[in-house]
């Protein structure tokens, strides 16, 4: 038996923490819920990060890549008839990624032991997600685990892909923004107290840009050390505030409501709600156990607390359709295409259908922000470099014309 640290609500719906011993995390939880709480994160006692102002920067999660690669390597070489130790230990020698090969070791190990292979993956720690653990039962319970491993590594691969193209569209105007500011502050910081010195020299009535670009100048070089002290003070204590309940709500309710960015995010959110949803019903998972499992994956306390409360409304008997539209968070694509799906039978087709449509939406979302976003960000910077050329000429000149 092992030692679990959890979080979550009771009953009441206050939030609650604590230990509890079991064999593994599914078997915590549902002790767990036999005690009237519902727990939204178990993890092995101790791997939780020391410090909780940097809790969440350093993970020891597995980049999703690597894991869609393991798996599908995993999935081809069980379809061709490879015995599951024999696959496990081939796999892990041609890992290049030391943690997973190591965890993909001590999980040969225990179902060499006789282990189930679900449960050995669970006891590895928090490197296998659950929606991982709980497709692996359900090929291994039905014979199919081989299947089931393919469409993990297809589910994977999907996500993967997703994050790379936001990735790569992003890149150009976050390192824009970062060179941008880097050339601002040194001119700012650096090379304008320089020139301004000349400048007072010249002892005349400066104008009104060369002297709020004077006073900025001697604010940053002086007051430097003052406001970088006082940014991550400010860092930490929003880091701090974050980690809290109140502050994780009013933080994801903010990310849904951004301009813009907060479509965006839905529709991530979307795209993976669906996807899962569909992969996990595929698999063969009971509806009330796929809701579950999607809705810890959502990385939005807002959207987590939506998807828990329509799985207790159907639970009590209701469709799935109708307590997702009283929540009014997710698109109206999405529901509608959900209770197409439960009139029809086909509501993994529809959720896959859902998936793509949202993926679509969201290389579209992008490029329109981009298109919005690179030429603010050129005129910001035009803005800035003139208003600091203007600045530096305009005595030049009164003093020329003065000296004429």
């Amino acid at each position: 038996m092992a030692l679990f640290d959890y979080s979550g609500f009771d009953s009441s719906g206050r939030k609650v923490s604590g230990n509890c011993e079991g064999s593994g995390q599914r078997a915590v939880m549902a002790s767990l819920r036999q005690q009237g709480i519902f727990a939204t994160e178990v993890i092995a006692a101790g791997s939780r990060p020391k410090s909780r102002f940097f809790t969440g920067w350093r993970s020891t999660q597995i980049p999703i890549e690597d894991l869609a690669t393991a798996t599908r390597q995993l999935a081809t070489l069980l379809s061709a008839g490879l015995a599951l130790d024999e696959t496990l230990n081939t796999v892990a020698g041609q890992l290049e990624r030391p943690q997973l090969a190591v965890a993909l070791n001590r999980v040969r190990e225990a179902v060499v032991q006789g282990e189930a292979f679900h449960l050995a993956l669970e006891n590895a720690g928090t490197i296998f997600p659950t929606i991982y653990i709980s497709m692996v039962e359900v090929g291994e319970n039905s014979g199919t685990l081989d299947e089931a491993l393919a469409d993990l590594a297809d589910l994977l691969e999907e996500q993967a892909r997703l994050r790379s193209r936001i990735t790569a569209a992003l890149a150009y105007p976050l390192w824009m923004a970062l060179v941008g500011g880097g050339v601002l502050l040194f001119l700012v910081g650096f090379v304008l107290p320089k020139v301004t010195r000349m400048l007072v020299e010249l002892d005349q009535v400066l104008p009104l840009p060369t002297q709020l670009l004077i006073g900025a100048s001697d604010i940053l070089h002086n007051y430097s050390w003052l406001i970088f002290s006082s940014l991550i003070v400010a860092l930490l204590l929003t880091r701090r505030w974050a980690n809290k309940e109140q502050g994780r709500l009013a933080i994801d309710r903010w990310r849904l409501k951004l301009p813009l960015i907060g479509r965006l995010n839905l529709l991530i959110a979307t795209s993976r709600f669906s996807r899962t949803m569909a992969t996990l019903l595929g698999a063969g998972q009971p509806l009330l156990r796929a809701l579950e499992i999607t809705g810890k994956l959502l990385n939005n306390l807002i959207l987590q607390q939506a998807i828990e409360r329509t799985g207790n409304q159907v639970r009590e008997g209701a469709s799935l359709a109708s307590p997702l539209q009283k929540e009014q968070i997710f698109p109206a694509m999405l529901i509608q295409m959900i209770a197409v799906g439960e009139k029809s039978g086909e509501l993994e087709q529809m959720l896959k259908r859902v998936a793509d449509t949202s993926d679509q939406q969201i290389e579209m979302s992008i490029n329109r922000l981009l298109a919005l976003l690179e030429p603010v960000m050129i005129l910001f910077m035009g803005v800035s470099v003139g208003f600091i050329v203007l600045a530096i000429l305009l005595p030049i000149f009164q003093a020329s014309q003065s000296l004429g």
